[in-house]
């Protein structure tokens, strides 16, 4: 069966022991806890799951260790490389890894022009193990890709599975892509930052690491529903937390997860930025007024929340 890039995928964290080893247990709880609430697939190697710092065998690890503790959710796996060859190398090795498709950004080149990047994600697609989902995200990449490109790009690889937009503002691209190449869905990222306008705009859900899954799942059922006074009543409800999550690096998403007994520490690997503990107040400050003072660690009651 086709792989299906629609509803939430969270990209999820690397978690790592303090001493900065791999944390295959807490990566295991972490997937065990997100097949509790409703979600469509996971992504791990991500810009935020911290993959430009492991090694290749490291790498190799956590996605065996996500397929096999994802049981039936489809595992989606970063693939993005310098090059053509690199890239295929490693979506060779996540198909035989288990992977169900790969997220692939354009190469980081300052100054690659469109037909350059045009030639790299042909070359990534041709004859490809696995679907392919292509990430606008020139905050990491420095690469600017038109709506005009990414349609081109849909229209022509047969291989290409989705676009995971974060070119900001993303609702009038996302709103582009949904009317000019409707074969490829279209999922939000930026942890939800633009979450009520890029779901207007047509957005086909989330592929995004925001710490509290279970709200994107909620809402996203809601927006499907119609439902848009409660939509816009629990986004603005956790936005702020939203904001303050995406501070860069992960320090933060790792902390929340932390708090939530999932990860065994919020250690992010050098020379990333620790969680600073003078975040602390606002932190818990902010949790509170998202969650009532939930428990953490279970999943959330959104729908006992939008009305609290």
């Amino acid at each position: 069966m086709r792989f299906a890039y629609r509803g939430v995928v969270p990209i999820l964290p690397t978690p790592f022991l303090a001493n900065e080893d791999l944390d295959l247990e807490s990566l295991r709880r972490l997937l065990a806890f997100v097949r509790t609430i409703g979600v469509d697939g996971v992504t791990v190697l991500g810009v935020l799951g911290e993959a430009a710092a492991l090694t290749d065998a490291e790498a190799r690890d956590v996605l065996a260790t996500a397929v096999e503790a994802a049981g039936p959710l489809p595992v989606v796996a970063g693939a993005s490389r310098y090059g053509v060859r690199a890239t295929r190398a490693f979506v060779e090795m996540a198909a035989e890894s288990g992977a169900a498709a790969v997220m692939v950004a354009p190469p980081s080149v300052d100054g690659i022009g469109e037909t350059a990047v045009y030639r790299y994600f042909a070359g990534v697609c041709a004859d490809s193990p696995l679907p392919v989902v292509v990430q606008d995200h020139p905050a990491s990449t420095r690469v600017q890709m038109s709506a005009d490109l990414l349609v081109r790009l849909a229209d022509d690889l047969e291989s290409m599975a989705g676009i995971k937009a974060e070119a900001i503002p993303t609702a009038p691209k996302v709103r582009i892509l949904k009317q000019r190449a409707p074969r490829v869905p279209v999922l939000t990222g930026l942890g939800a930052l633009y979450a009520r306008f890029d779901l207007a705009a047509g957005s086909d859900g989330f592929n995004t690491g925001f710490a509290f899954p279970e709200f994107l799942v909620e809402l996203l059922r809601l927006a499907n529903a119609g439902a848009s006074e409660a939509t816009n009543a629990l986004y603005a409800r956790f936005l702020p937390l939203v904001v303050l999550e995406q501070q860069p690096g992960p320090a933060i998403r790792k902390e929340i997860w932390r708090r939530r007994g999932i990860l065994a520490s919020a250690r992010v690997r050098a020379p990333g930025a620790q969680y600073d503990p003078a975040t602390d107040e606002v932190l818990t400050q902010l949790l509170a007024e998202a969650t009532a003072n939930a428990d953490l660690t279970a999943a959330l009651r959104l729908s006992d929340l939008i009305h609290s």
